[in-house]
Parts: structure tokens; sequence; C-alpha cells
């Protein structure tokens, strides 16, 4: 009997020997782009019609909820014409996700250009950083007075905050991720809810608990310790997602090598960790930067610069911030912005830093030290060549001239 033989057609010699089409595999195609225009200005139209004629609708919020609801529907109709449903769900829910992005660009954007607009005029004076607050008063123009106070207590009790932060954050991430056990799960769920603490109970703990009951001073160091409870549960949350990213491979090979778990965590976890321990550092600075009501209860107010933590108050930018803008002067609330935009400077400035260090890897740091090995060969070689030459015949001694002439 004759195997039933398998025929493959072949592909003409003329298609293979021509010339190749490109395919486009990314970008926006036309028929996209016109049922995108196509299902914004249907859904303009019948939004105008639906407020003037059926139903009047007032307010711009709800006019834009009603056109952007009336987008969705006919963008989705006019996918469904030519595409499946699966590409239907897929379509809608891009242009969700990409609406949602664009609200929240456009949100912060507005928050960032009103606060510089309101804070301008006190922004273009030098004295606004150079400056405290002692001899100014809620009458005296924007040439007077400034928040140096504010910035020198926010970058100590930010530091301080830090300084416990980050070796506990740090600890405690290890713990939960390379112990595991019942207390492990217990601290996880303790964190977990601290996450959620309002500021201010944590502003009572630390009254209560550091000057009430210790009998300390309003500081910065009470303020510090009150920032440290409300970044602390941030950092350990982080570090601990960060941690668990780590490939377990890693420590594995580390292990069978011989190191400890001690060595692994050293020399593997935590060099793999780097950049996002940065990131957890960078959400718990800006958990921490921003807080006015723990300053407030446990850092009082003051309107002069107070460089020693331990005693007296201590002012920050946000309580600064705070007081400034509940005055019913006008140059007292444009101080306030002011102050809110050098907040924003101060954090940025922060955060690029903590970036800029956090993403020094190891082929980056061998490169540093290699211009830096060839900028010192380069100046060694500069003081050699311009060193005076020394003469090649000797200077007879005193001892042999005497022995000469003698």
């Amino acid at each position: 009997m004759e195997q039933p033989t398998t025929y493959l057609p072949q592909a003409d010699a003329e298609v293979v020997s021509g010339p190749q089409v490109r395919r486009q595999t990314g970008g926006v195609r036309i028929g996209d782009a016109l049922s995108l225009i196509g299902a914004v200005l249907a859904a303009l139209a019948l939004a105008t019609v639906i407020s003037g004629q059926i139903a009047p609708i007032r307010g711009f919020l709800a006019f834009f909820l009603v056109t952007y609801a009336l987008f969705l529907a006919i963008y989705a109709l006019l996918v469904w014409l030519d595409e499946p449903p699966s590409v239907v769900v897929d379509r809608v829910v891009a242009v969700l996700v990409q609406s949602g992005a664009f609200v929240l660009v456009l949100a912060l954007t507005s928050v960032l250009t009103y606060t510089v607009i309101r804070g301008r005029s006190a922004v273009v004076h030098s004295n606004l950083l150079t400056r405290d607050m002692t001899t100014t008063g809620p009458l005296d123009p924007l040439t007077s007075g400034g928040v140096s106070h504010a910035i020198v207590g926010t970058l100590i009790q930010i530091s301080i905050a830090l300084a416990i932060t980050i070796p506990l954050g740090i600890t405690a991430a290890l713990f939960l991720t390379e112990v595991p056990g019942p207390f492990a799960r217990f601290t996880r769920t303790i964190v977990e809810a601290m996450t959620a603490l309002p500021s201010i109970v944590a502003g009572l703990f630390i009254l209560s608990s550091f000057i009430l009951v210790l009998g300390f001073d309003k500081s910065g160091l009470a303020a510090g310790l009150a920032i440290t409870v409300m970044m602390l549960p941030i950092m350990i949350r982080a570090a601990d997602v960060v941690f668990r990213l780590v490939p377990s491979t890693l420590k594995e090979a580390s292990l069978a090598l011989g190191a400890g778990q001690f060595r692994t965590v050293l020399n593997v976890v935590l060099p793999t960790a780097r950049g996002g321990l940065t990131t957890a550092i960078i959400l718990a600075t800006a958990r921490g930067i921003g807080e006015t009501s723990p300053v407030l209860l446990t850092a009082g107010y003051t309107a002069s610069l107070n460089r020693n933590p331990l005693t007296g108050p201590m002012v920050s930018l946000p309580l600064a911030v705070f007081e400034f803008v509940k005055s019913p002067e006008p140059t007292m609330v444009a101080r306030g912005f002011g102050t809110a935009v050098v907040l924003m400077l101060l954090v940025l400035i922060l955060f690029v830093s903590a970036r800029i260090v956090g993403s020094q890897d190891v082929a980056k740091r061998a490169r540093r030290r290699q211009q830096r090995k060839a900028v010192r060969g380069f100046v060694a070689g500069l003081v050699t060549s311009f060193r005076p030459a020394t003469s090649d015949v000797a200077t007879p001694s005193p001892t042999a001239t005497r022995s000469s002439d003698a």
C-alpha cells in the first residue's frame, strides 16, 4: 500500500526574489486615529444636544463626565465594527488607563503651576532663602524676612528621621524576608496596619511619651522622632517588597559556594537590591518631609533660627507654610506660597541626588575608579615634567675636599 505523501506548497520564485515589505508593528494606524477623533466629536455633539434639549447639564464637571461616558460607548462601537470583542476590550481599557494617566499628570501640573504663580512674588527675592522671620511682621513687605530657619529645621529633622529609619527599616525588612516564621508574620501585619496611621496620631504618641512622660522639651529631635514613626512603616514595606524580588538563585549560589547567611545578605542581597532600596528611601522621605501636624505638636513654632535639635522650638517648611497661609495679610500668604515652592525644590534636589546615588552599579563604580586613576596619573605626569632636573655630577663632600688639600 502506497504511503500518503505530504505536499508542501512552494513559494513563487518571483515573490521570494522580490523586495521584502517591511511590516509596521508599532505606532498608530490611520483607522484608529479616525475612530478616536470621530468618537470625540460625536460625544461632544451628543452631550451638547442632551444638555440643551433633553436634560440640562449644569457645570463643567458634569458635562465632562457625560461627554467622556458617551465617548467610551461610541469608541467601543466603532472598534466593534471592524475588530473582534477581545480587541474592543483591549482598546477601551487602554483608553481608560491613558485617560487616568493624563488626569494625574494634569492634576500634578496644575498644583505645581498654581503654587509657582502664587509664590513667584516672594521667590524672586533672595532674602527668602537667607533670612529668618525674627524682625519681620505680617505687615512688612516681601523684601524683609525669609525662611532660612525653616530650611535648616527641615534638613535637621529629616536627617534625624533618616538616620533612624534607614537602618531600622532595612533590618526589619531583612528579618521579614530572611527569617520567616510566626513572629515575622505578626510583624508584617503590624507594619501594614501602621502604613495607614494618621499623622496626628504619630505626633500625639511622641508628645505623650517623649515630651510629657519623659519630660523632654519640644525640639527638633522630638519632631524627627514623630517623622520617623510616619516613615518607618513605608520604609519597611517597600524594602520588604524589594528584597522579595531578589532572585533566589543568587542566594542559593552564594550558599552553595560556602558563604553563610550573613555574608550572603551582605554581599549578594543588599548590592542586588540597591536601586530598589533607594526607591524605598525616596518613598519614605516623601511621606515624612511634608508632614505638618506631627511637627506642630512636637517641635513648636519659632521665628528665629535654631540649629540645636535638642533644645528649643524648631520650625520646618511645611509648618511655616501652614503658619503663613492662615494669615489674612496678602504678603504673608504670598510668602507661604513661596515657602511651598522652596519645599518643592528641596524635595526635587533630594530625590534627584538619591536617584543618582542609587543608580550607580558595579560597572559605573569601576569606570569612575578608572577615571580617577587616569586623572591621578595625568597630574603625576605634569608634576614630574615641571620638576627641575638634577645634575648628574656628584658634588664633592667637605671631607673629600680637605683630604685632597692635605
